[in-house]
């Protein structure tokens, strides 16, 4: 068969296409991409928010009137929650918890829904990937699962308990990977900082693991959660010289009443400070983030203070987005929601004001010479990021796809610094 991909969501869904992409091609199939003609494709959802349930509805409406005669598969995180799939316009419904049953059920293509229950003893069972299409840096997921319970997030019953990738078979893949040509990792998780829970190993040792693998000149991070981090962790991050100085530390609220709402597991005293022992250890670190605005009862007074946090960290790069209420969270069912209107507004405030911290972050960069990893090229200019993750184009006659070269920064803009290879 011919099998199409389409995912939606984190980087984990993005890794668990490749490992379905290349499942199927052991099986003797045939990836084509969806704009192509196609037998079968494979939709990875999301199902975070509201918001993704009705973009996977409306994605699946689509392929279907485009697409009458193929197989259509509906996989991944909403896949897995059986509330949410009831006459859904597809095919065949496989949840989450064993990515191999999606070739099976395919492959007999069966009008079937199976759904299986996350357990508490599950082990990590996501194939591992050899490659990764189309794409410069690869990622690689060893975290599976999260037990933080935020009363707006879904993800701990569509994902289940933690659960982590033996080193050993970290190492492997990332040998393999490297053997391909990639020479930046990007460790992912659901909920990454967990790493080795419940084990004697942390996310330390998975970072130490992939640094030693030859051809390896990168490793980078996704997403953390803030209260994991510990000193100890950063300065083992600190004695690998392929370590990538950029985090992602989820802050979700400046506000302390909001962020107790919300059941976040930490203030925003300590945020600071931990961002103040990053920038000591790390003195080329980038601090990115995510901002909620508008969650349930956020009165005017707490989204300034979060508005005023904002200015006071001065990320390098944030996503801002308003709450959209989950059907089967605590936050669903809280009063004071707030409304469209008033979330529009404090989103374009918001992101103003992180716009502008970016900017910064990029203009302190000018008359620097920074190592570029290059990844694309547009109308002559070679498109790559620095190890902190700044965006860089550098014009060039060569080809510069997976290499790394040093760039003197003459100017910065908004989201973009602009050189000459040195």
């Amino acid at each position: 068969m011919k099998i199409a991909f389409y995912t939606l969501g984190c980087k984990v869904n993005q890794y668990e296409t490749q490992s379905l992409r290349e499942l199927f091609e052991k099986k003797g199939h045939t990836a084509v991409s969806h704009r192509d003609c196609f037998d079968c494709i494979i939709i990875n959802s999301c199902t975070v928010t509201a918001e993704s349930d009705r973009k996977t509805r409306q994605l699946l409406n689509r392929f279907r009137r485009e697409n009458p005669k193929a197989l259509i598969v509906l996989t991944g995180c909403m896949a897995q929650m059986a509330d949410e799939v009831n006459g859904i316009n597809t095919d065949i419904i496989v949840g989450n918890t064993d990515l191999k049953r999606v070739v099976d059920l395919a492959e007999q293509g069966l009008g079937v829904t199976e759904i299986l229950k996350h357990e508490r003893h599950e082990k990590f069972n996501t194939p591992a990937i050899s490659d990764f299409a189309e794409r410069t840096r690869a990622y690689i997921k060893i975290e599976d699962g999260c037990e933080r319970y935020c009363s707006y997030c879904i993800i701990p019953y569509a994902r289940g308990f933690v659960r982590s990738k033996p080193l050993n078979k970290i190492h492997d893949e990332a040998v393999m990977l490297a053997s391909k040509g990639f020479k930046e990792i990007v460790l992912v998780g659901i909920n990454l900082s967990a790493y080795g829970a419940g084990e004697n190993i942390n996310l330390c040792d998975a970072v130490d693991i992939v640094c030693s693998v030859d051809g390896i000149e990168r490793v980078r991070l996704g997403s953390l959660e803030p209260d994991h981090i510990s000193n100890e962790m950063l300065m083992r991050f600190k004695a690998q010289g392929k370590f990538c100085p950029q985090f992602h530390l989820s802050l979700q609220s400046g506000s302390d009443s909001v962020l107790k709402r919300m059941n976040r597991h930490y203030d925003s005293a300590f945020y600071e400070d931990l961002v103040t022992r990053i920038r000591a250890i790390f003195p080329n670190a980038s601090i990115s983030t995510d901002i909620m605005v508008g969650f349930p009862q956020e009165s005017e007074e707490e989204f300034e203070e979060s508005l005023e946090f904002a200015r006071k960290i001065s990320f390098a790069k944030t996503h801002v987005f308003a709450y959209s209420r989950r059907k089967g969270t605590v936050a669903d069912k809280m009063e004071g929601q707030i409304s469209n209107q008033v979330k529009k507004a404090r989103s374009q405030k918001m992101i103003a004001v992180t716009n502008k911290s970016e900017s910064e972050f990029l203009q302190a960069l000018v008359g620097e010479t920074v190592l570029v990893l290059f990844e694309t090229n547009e109308n002559g200019n070679w498109i790559g990021y620095t190890e902190n993750y700044a965006r860089v184009e550098a014009e060039s006659s060569e080809n510069l796809a997976g290499k790394l070269g040093n760039v003197k920064i003459i100017l910065a803009n908004a989201d973009t610094c602009k050189g000459e290879l040195v």
